[in-house]
């Protein structure tokens, strides 16, 4: 009966050349699966890119209004004095004339008659006060003028967060406009008056500013100084009647402003 033949070992030439046409057939796969990958990526992506840069665009715009009508605005205020600049902030939100503007000059009279020099002021970060600054600044800077009082202090307060900054006028509101993120929707001021007392010394006089009721609870006798309140905006009966009572409470007074 006839051995049966051992096959042939493997050929080494055989193997390497497997090995290849497999590492071929690798980078052919991976080449497809990049080229696919790529092509789904400028389907898909293409569109958000164009969206994103659209936006930057009309940004930019924006951004280039602002300017000019900020630099508009200075030239037209340079030749002003300092008397007719202060005329002009309260004109546009509405106490240039009539109840308005002996309303505010009581309660800048109020500020003024308080013992001390200090002024710490609040302000209300959230969502709703975006934009406000524009309109709010020029006026805060009329009440701390015709006040006598030095501005020491400004503390933010948005969603159980706050934050307090202290210098010189110019630089309080520099870093206000920097810092304060204008976003959230919970009018902590509880929380504020709480932090404010912890991070500043005791002022003559607190100076609040919102356009909401609190959404947290106020503990009117942990409040140091007198409390002067201004509630933005449309009249709210709910706003007016807590900055109201914070004002009746600590021994300060309401001043209600409208943008005009």
């Amino acid at each position: 009966m006839a051995r049966k033949r051992r096959s042939a070992p493997p050929n080494i030439h055989e193997s390497f050349s497997d090995i290849a046409l497999l590492m071929l057939a690798t980078f052919v796969f991976l080449l497809v699966t990049i080229l696919i990958t790529s092509r789904l990526s400028e389907t898909y992506e293409a569109p958000k890119l164009k969206q994103a840069v659209k936006a930057l665009e009309e940004q930019l715009a924006k951004s280039e209004a602002d300017r000019e009508r900020l630099s508009h605005d200075l030239d037209a205020m340079a030749g002003m004095s300092v008397e007719s600049q202060m005329e002009q902030a309260l004109a546009a939100v509405g106490l240039s004339k009539g109840k308005e503007h002996k309303d505010f000059d009581v309660f800048v009279q109020g500020l003024s008659d308080l013992p001390g020099t200090s002024l710490h002021l609040l302000v209300d970060a959230t969502g709703s006060m975006h934009g406000a600054s524009d309109f709010l600044i020029p006026v805060l800077r009329v009440i701390v003028i015709r006040s006598g009082k030095r501005l020491d202090a400004l503390t933010w307060f948005s969603d159980h967060k706050a934050e307090t900054y202290q210098g010189s006028m110019g630089e309080i509101f520099d870093q206000l406009l920097q810092g304060a993120p204008f976003v959230g929707a919970d009018e902590t001021i509880g929380h504020a008056f709480k932090y404010a007392a912890e991070h500043a010394p005791k002022p003559s006089a607190y100076l609040l500013i919102g356009d909401e009721p609190p959404s947290d609870h106020i503990v009117y006798f942990n409040i140091p100084s007198p409390v002067f309140t201004l509630p933005l905006g449309r009249d709210n009966p709910d706003t007016t009647w807590h900055y109201k009572t914070l004002a009746e409470k600590t021994g300060g007074k309401m001043l209600h402003l409208t943008f005009e």
